[in-house]
């Protein structure tokens, strides 16, 4: 273990061996950090937070504050509980759970957040998640798995957000967006697939011709959007990536969804 004497480290935070804190840095007692966790400087760690192993934390980073909430009182109960391999860069803001939520606030393995990044309290963010420079949460989001958020995005409270979404930069989510979609623009729309992303991701022509295809039956098609809905179920049945996408739309059938351009 290697603690700058400039640093803080509170009495009963539990630290790991290899852990390395840096100058100026502080860790509350209710800390908790795994193996290879690097807090380079200026790092501030409070409340109930678990950070993974190996995760590195950058200058100025502030992890497990208190809930931005108007009925948040000190000493609420709340947690941040961040998964292994995480990159927090510089100014990056993770709040803790809220006694308004579900208690906690979840990140999974493999995130990038870049500078000035912000994860309001309750929010659940899924693995290999990208936040870059001034991307935002509001509270209670859920972010799927290999989501990319572009600079100075932002996302309504309690939306949610499918696996593999890219959202662009400097968008207003405000609405729920699909599984694979791509939006951009204030307020969001949804302008198509992530189809990018999805070829990075090693996805196959014939999954992606089908995503297309079943892109254009849902959102693109005549009639009544659950009929829409109700025809890509039951002709992409056998695709394991539309089906995602049907049932993220049935999950909350009442809940706002983003809409294709062009739509209302």
């Amino acid at each position: 273990m290697k603690i700058h004497p400039t640093a803080i480290v509170a009495p009963g935070a539990e630290l790991a061996d290899s852990v390395e804190v840096g100058p100026y840095c502080i860790v509350g007692p209710s800390v908790k950090l795994a193996a290879g966790v690097k807090l380079r400087s200026h790092v501030v760690i409070e409340g109930e937070t678990e950070v993974g192993e190996g995760c590195e934390v950058w200058p100025f980073a502030v992890l497990g504050a208190p809930p931005q909430h108007s009925g948040y009182r000190d000493g609420d109960p709340g947690g941040l509980i961040i998964g292994a391999r995480n990159l927090i860069r510089e100014q990056v803001t993770l709040h803790r759970g809220s006694t308004f939520g579900r208690g906690v606030t979840t990140i999974g393995d493999g995130c990038t957040f870049y500078v000035g990044a912000h994860v309001g309290h309750d929010c659940e963010v899924g693995d290999n998640v990208t936040l870059t420079n001034g991307a935002t949460l509001g509270g209670h989001v859920r972010l799927g798995d290999y989501v990319i958020m572009g600079g100075l995005s932002a996302i309504l409270q309690r939306c949610r957000v499918g696996r593999y979404a890219f959202i662009g930069g400097a968008a207003g989510v405000v609405a729920d967006v699909i599984p694979y979609g791509m939006v951009w623009g204030n307020h969001a729309k949804l302008e198509g697939l992530n189809l990018v992303g999805l070829k990075r991701r090693g996805f196959s022509r014939d999954q992606i011709n089908t995503l297309r295809a079943a892109f254009r039956t849902v959102f693109g098609g005549a009639g009544n959007f659950a009929d829409r809905v109700a025809a890509a179920a039951d002709t992409y049945r056998d695709s394991p990536q539309v089906m995602e996408i049907i049932d993220f739309i049935r999950a909350e059938p009442t809940r706002p969804l983003a809409s294709a351009a062009g739509q209302g």
